[in-house]
């Protein structure tokens, strides 16, 4: 035997030189770690005695260890124990603790080993480690021990207490020196804190004084409970538990947030480069919006909306790059609620998504634009917002009216702005006059009313299209030009009074088209300041002579 143990020295020896200190201290945490895989603790009264490091015969650490917790505990209820009844024995190979005449455990050279100290030494250590456990455990379970835990319990209460009731005192009087500091910051003029503070009835020094006060006292609970529940058994374990549900979480959380750190800086890279492109691009749309930068076939007016597209895709697309490096990302969970809110957005953005693709179509089509006088189905007015959902329209009489895009779309759009000045816009007014009257002079009175009709083009000369032959009349259409598109209602006023003001005064009777005049000796509808005296020179003459013209 001693030649094996000296061929196994050597062997370690020469180990040691050839693999140096690292391979040496990967070699010890390596068998660390197998003997951690059985070592088991013995723990009395939620307190950690000592490891058993090894087996005993067909005792595994843990039966060992559970077995001396059930000794010890059943040694706590003696009520004639006596630390000085521990003594050790020597047997074989093992030193044995015992209690009087009782084996608590046994200590192997092994084991002794395994835990770094002498055998002697390790039994001595765990023998004054169990006696002294017991005796504070029998001494705290006494009378005296009881009236010791409950009086330093009770003036523990009591000196929270007493530091609670001086902290509300002291912010008291802190919080009337602060309200007072504030008043008198407030009524200086010159005073900058006068238009930082925010705005409300309570003192803002007060509202952080409160904020402080609340942080204080939960950090000293969160401090002081411990202590103060750590005399009574129940409260002991009841203060672990709570802290422990406390902890967890915190410490779940926190692990997570460690975790994260490596995806949080990939998510601040991908959104600090998409911030930055949209700045840019942002940048030439604003450019080219104040004819800085001109683009061939790119209007300005489609600067602002191309940017906002563009906006949306690049986040999109950011969007998309940092959703795998969320937490909780990969989850069943996670995906399920994003299955769920992308199939609501889906379902109750149908109208919203039409609205968007009208609204660029709308863009780069041009049919209008800020300003323009227009007519969108029976609404007109001027434009005076577009956006890719809606336009808003603003009436003649001054009524904003909001119009989805999608209707736009699909109606049918008047725009009375976009070539009245270069062409001039085409005003025109319809009047139906008898057969009896000749067309040229009907022509003549209209142009006649054009004529002094105020705010039409004088370059451009008005015209008269004879519209239909109708059973009982003829139909004038009278075609003006005009640059001034959002004053058509005034042009329109004027223009129909010129011309009742015209026909009035050449005698010319303007028939309405659903009005049939019969004519059975009747007086005509022509006005009667105008109207011809047809009588023959005899009526005339015994008309004066019997008084009849002056009935």
């Amino acid at each position: 035997m001693n030649w094996k143990k000296s061929i196994l020295s050597v062997f370690l020896i020469i180990t040691f030189f050839c693999y140096g200190q690292n391979s040496d201290k990967e070699t010890t945490e390596h068998s660390d770690s197998l003997k951690n895989k059985n070592i088991a603790y013995v723990i009395f009264e939620s307190d950690t005695l000592f490891s058993i490091y090894s087996n005993l015969g067909p005792y595994s650490p843990k039966e060992r260890a559970a077995s001396i917790i059930d000794k010890l505990e059943l040694l706590s209820k003696s009520q004639s124990f006596d630390a000085d009844s521990f003594n050790l024995a020597d047997i074989h190979n093992l030193t044995i603790i015992n209690y009087s005449h009782h084996m608590i455990m046994g200590i192997s050279n092994e084991e002794a080993k395994m835990a770094g100290y002498n055998k002697a030494y390790l039994a001595e250590n765990y023998k004054e480690i169990m006696a002294e456990s017991i005796s504070s455990h029998i001494h705290d379970y006494s009378l005296q021990g009881w009236i010791k835990r409950i009086g330093f319990t009770v003036l523990l209460l009591l000196g929270l207490i007493i530091l609670l009731y001086l902290i509300r005192k002291l912010f008291k009087w802190i919080n009337a020196k602060l309200v007072d500091y504030e008043k008198n910051l407030k009524r200086k003029r010159r005073n900058i804190f006068r238009y930082l503070a925010p705005k409300g009835p309570e003192s803002f020094f007060l509202f952080l004084s409160n904020i402080l006060r609340f942080v204080i006292i939960i950090i000293i609970l969160v401090l002081y409970l411990p202590l103060l529940g750590s005399f009574l058994p129940w409260t002991k374990n009841i203060v672990e538990r709570f802290y422990n549900y406390i902890a967890d979480p915190i410490k779940f959380i926190l692990n997570g947030l460690l975790d994260f750190l490596p995806n949080l800086f990939y998510i601040i890279i991908i959104y600090i480069v998409a911030r930055y492109v949209v700045r840019i691009i942002s940048h030439l749309a604003n450019e080219v919006e104040k004819d800085r930068i001109k683009l061939k076939g790119f209007h300005k007016d489609w600067a602002k909306p191309t940017v906002n597209i563009l906006r949306i895709i690049i986040y999109a697309f950011a969007l998309i790059f940092i959703f795998p490096h969320l937490p909780g990302s990969d989850s069943p969970a996670f995906q399920g609620i994003s299955i769920f809110f992308g199939v609501l957005l889906s379902l109750g953005s149908t109208s919203a998504i039409a609205n968007i693709v009208a609204g660029v179509v709308i863009t780069y089509m041009r049919p209008f634009m800020i300003g323009d006088r227009v007519r969108i189905g029976e609404t007109i007015g001027d434009v005076v917002e577009k956006s890719l959902l809606v336009t808003k329209v603003r009436t003649l009489k001054n009524e904003d009216v909001t119009i989805p895009n999608a209707t736009i779309i699909n109606t049918h759009l008047w725009n009375y702005t976009k070539n009245a000045k270069d062409l001039g816009i085409i005003l025109h007014t319809a009047v139906t006059i008898g057969y009896n009257e000749p067309w040229e002079k009907i022509n003549q009175l209209l142009l006649e009313a054009a004529k002094r009709t105020k705010l039409l083009s004088k370059d451009k000369q008005p015209f008269v299209l004879h519209k239909g032959l109708n059973d009982n009349y003829v139909e004038y259409e009278l075609n003006v030009y005009t640059s001034q598109s959002k004053k058509m209602v005034q042009i329109y006023s004027d223009m129909h009074a010129q011309i009742m003001d015209v026909f009035r005064k050449a005698n010319v009777e303007i028939l309405s088209p659903l009005y049939i005049s019969t004519r059975d000796g009747n007086p005509s509808t022509v006005p009667p300041d105008y109207t011809p005296d047809t009588r023959n020179p005899v009526e005339k003459v015994i008309d004066k002579v019997s008084g009849k013209n002056n009935v």
